[in-house]
């Protein structure tokens, strides 16, 4: 695809939605951006060096919606943000109508749609991960983990139990020990926390170590890994609380230098495209390994099949032409030159509603927004128009990402903005960028 004044879809109305948006209008090739069903922020006129963008009222469940709307306003290329509807097949459609798109197809999102799966290639290929079992009975995975206490005593058998499907990236819980293990077992299989995504688990030994994710462009072929994030799941201070979709991110990080990075690429992110593309499902578009960096080298948590949320919020900001990779993942010729990324490094910091990720209002009314300083971003996620007024519509209202030379200098920068931004309930964590245990 090399004529200009492209119009792209984007499909998603989240955090990550916005900043894919955002990323995409910074090149001049774009005359217009869709964004479906979007949110208050993935609405702007054109301006100098940017396309303009607007919002389309089809939520993401709605394939056919997409597809019609995307014939009907001759777009030129679709970019999927979210899981489920790649999990759902939106690629598999558009392809089938000849419409180019970029994201995996169903059968190999299923690395993310099914945590079994994604183990069960891991152990076939060869590629580093914990030591795990999958049930569908509950008694079984209990007495699985009873006995798997009473053979480690007097240690006390730490394990993350995992419900099998998506889960809003909430079905990971992590557990001192085996009575932990058992315990969130009942909550996720019998009591359904997850609902019908439980109903298979994965139980899973807890590793140890510092956490980063790895996002990496594919075309099938190649895999091209991005600047390693770090995220931050607990919803308060210090790591505590409840999982989320995320808090906070930032990125580059330090300690995962050339070497390790090449490593990651060569055992983990590499040998899974080839191993797809041997089976004759190459995977084309973000490949995302959560990788625990333990003493015995890299190993996966998990596989997603997306730019990560809020990891896309702190790193599409360094990416200095996003739409040419993408394009070039569409069309089958990535290379790691194209992946332009610039200095410095980038941090987000998520403004959450009351309450997330349990039940939480709706409807309240943000300010402060217009004295934001002009270089920081803010990208929406829960938030919507009500009137003249942005109001919040969801759990994770927004990301506040800033930039900087170094660390210290892109979480000033964030959290300053978020000084200024107010909406009632509105909580955060003030410890985004530090090392935590």
């Amino acid at each position: 695809m090399t004529r200009d004044q492209l119009k792209v879809l984007v499909v998603g109305g989240g955090g990550r939605e916005h900043a894919l948006a955002w990323g995409l209008a910074q090149s001049p090739r774009i005359e217009h951006i869709y964004v479906a069903p979007g949110n208050a922020g993935t609405q702007w006129p054109a301006a100098e060096g940017r396309a303009t963008t607007t919002t389309v009222a089809i939520t993401t469940d709605d394939i056919p919606g997409m597809l019609s709307f995307a014939r009907n306003n001759a777009i030129d290329l679709t970019v999927v943000g979210p899981e489920m509807p790649l999990v759902h097949g939106i690629v598999d459609t558009f392809q089938l109508a000849g419409l180019p798109v970029f994201g995996p197809s169903k059968v190999v999102s299923q690395l993310e749609g099914s945590k079994a799966f994604a183990k069960d290639f891991m152990q076939q290929h060869g590629i580093p991960t914990a030591e795990y079992a999958t049930f569908t009975d509950y008694e079984a995975a209990r007495q699985y983990l009873i006995e798997k206490g009473r053979n480690v005593a007097p240690n006390p058998y730490p394990v993350v139990v995992k419900a099998d499907g998506l889960a809003a990236g909430k079905g990971v819980i992590v557990c001192a020990n085996a009575a932990e293990g058992v315990t969130a077992l009942h909550n996720i299989m019998v009591e359904r926390l997850f609902g019908a995504a439980g109903d298979c688990v994965v139980l899973e030994e807890r590793l140890s170590g510092p956490e980063v994710s790895v996002l990496a462009f594919c075309d099938g072929v190649h895999a091209v890994a991005l600047p390693p994030a770090r995220d931050y799941k607990r919803a308060f201070d210090g790591d505590h609380g409840p999982n989320t979709g995320g808090m906070g991110a930032y990125a580059p990080v330090a300690e995962v230098d050339d070497a390790l990075l090449h490593q990651i690429e060569q055992t983990i992110l590499q040998p899974t495209i080839a191993a797809l593309a041997a089976q004759g499902t190459p995977y084309v578009g973000v490949l995302y390994a959560g990788i625990m960096l333990t003493s015995n080298g890299p190993k996966v948590l998990e596989f997603n099949c997306r730019f990560g949320d809020p990891e896309a919020q702190a790193v599409i900001p360094l990416l200095d032409n996003l739409l040419d990779v993408i394009l070039a993942c569409v069309e089958g010729h990535l290379t790691p030159e194209l992946v332009q990324v610039r200095p410095g490094v980038c941090a987000t910091v998520v403004l959450a509603s009351a309450g997330y990720p349990g039940s939480y209002s709706t409807g309240e009314v943000l300010s402060g927004l217009e004295q934001v300083p002009a270089d920081v971003m803010v990208f929406h996620a829960g938030t919507a128009l009500q009137g003249r007024d942005v109001v919040t519509s969801g759990g994770r209202v927004l990301a506040v990402s800033g930039y900087g030379n170094d660390l210290n200098e892109a979480l000033r920068c964030a959290y300053a903005a978020v000084d200024c931004i107010a909406f009632r309930g509105m909580h955060f964590r003030r410890d985004i960028g530090q090392n935590l245990k």
